[in-house]
């Protein structure tokens, strides 16, 4: 579940070995073996050589490269791993409107319940208030848009209500902030870019997510770019971004309340950019960082297994499944539903 995660502009990674050097201005800043990592994210002016790059396509180890921002910018990935015979099941499941349309509802079943979770346990922690009142009708109303997807006839039904689900659920995100209100206030979903500081934490910890969830399709043999519910487009991760919406309410939505009302990041940890739009400073995103890797490493009851597992691999678990669902031992996909 390691993931090195490279901050410091001007760094230049390279081979020693088995391990990962990582250079800053002629002194050595890391060595890391190989074999400890998942994963290297470089943000900004990061650079590899070529032998470090050749190392971690033989150890499975896939390079993503950010903006000092955190916009995905491209990954490098080795020999595609897995039994061929999993991807073109796979590609003739996306192929078949019975199919895609079956593991898209569950996804989206799967992000709502995550969703109304996260809802109804602010809603418990409140006292008789109109906040209370207006969380347990959020709750409610995706307890019913949970149930119009479960009878949903085609994927483009299912996108609608998810879009519905998002909505509601978005709506009533800034009654979960009770710290900082002056420094926090969230009125929607703003991306491309990020308009204020919710929304640009939010950005972040998505972006992390994705690139831990790309990876555990690929070593499940899945391939990432062939979805469900997400389109297929040249260079998105569609089939990681299906996994991510039943996935973030409880890996990034809950990490960016806690950092927020535990007042852990300040106004002052966000700065408008040249574009107008907001980010984190460097010192904050390593500070989330941090942040990212603990919570990935506390431990919880995985709902379908029923074992104790850490979160960081939740992603995987879910991976395998879809695989397991797609070669025919499971009749249905089991989304990831938080209790």
């Amino acid at each position: 579940m390691n993931t090195l995660y490279v901050t410091l502009q001007g760094s230049y990674l390279s081979r020693e070995g088995d391990t990962v050097t990582v250079r800053h201005e002629d002194a050595v800043k890391l060595r890391i073996p190989i074999r400890t990592l998942q994963g290297v994210v470089c943000f900004g002016q990061v650079s590899c050589s070529s032998f470090l790059m050749s190392l971690c396509a033989e150890y499975g180890v896939g390079i993503s490269f950010m903006t000092d921002y955190g916009r995905f910018l491209a990954r490098v990935q080795g020999p595609i791993s897995g039994n061929v015979l999993l991807r073109k099941q796979q590609y003739r499941a996306s192929d078949s409107p019975g199919h895609t349309v079956s593991i898209a509802r569950a996804v989206v079943m799967g992000k709502i319940a995550n969703s109304r979770t996260v809802l109804l346990r602010a809603a418990r922690q409140r006292d008789a208030s109109p906040a209370r009142e207006a969380l347990e009708h959020g709750g409610l109303r995706l307890l019913k848009i949970l149930s119009d997807v479960e009878k949903a006839p085609s994927t483009d039904e299912v996108r609608g209500y998810e879009g519905d689900a998002a909505r509601t659920y978005f709506a009533l995100f800034d009654q979960l902030i009770v710290a900082g209100k002056d420094e926090f206030v969230f009125s929607g979903r703003s991306r491309r870019p990020p308009l204020d500081n919710v929304n640009a934490l939010l950005s972040f910890l998505y972006t992390l997510l994705t690139h831990d969830t790309a990876s555990a399709l690929e070593g499940s043999g899945l391939d990432p770019a062939v979805g469900f519910l997400h389109r297929d487009r040249p260079g998105r991760p569609s089939l990681a971004l299906d996994l991510v919406e039943e996935l973030r309410p409880v890996l990034a939505d809950r990490l960016a309340l806690s950092l927020i009302n535990r007042r852990q990041v300040s106004g002052a940890d966000f700065h408008k950019t040249e574009t107008g739009g907001i980010a984190l400073t460097d010192a904050a995103r390593k500070e989330v960082l941090i942040a990212w890797q603990k919570r990935k490493q506390e431990e919880a009851i995985h709902p379908f297994i029923g074992e104790a597992v850490p979160l960081g691999l939740f992603p995987h678990l879910q991976a395998v499944l879809l695989a397991r669902h797609l070669r025919g031992d499971l009749d249905g996909y089991p989304p990831l539903i938080w209790r």
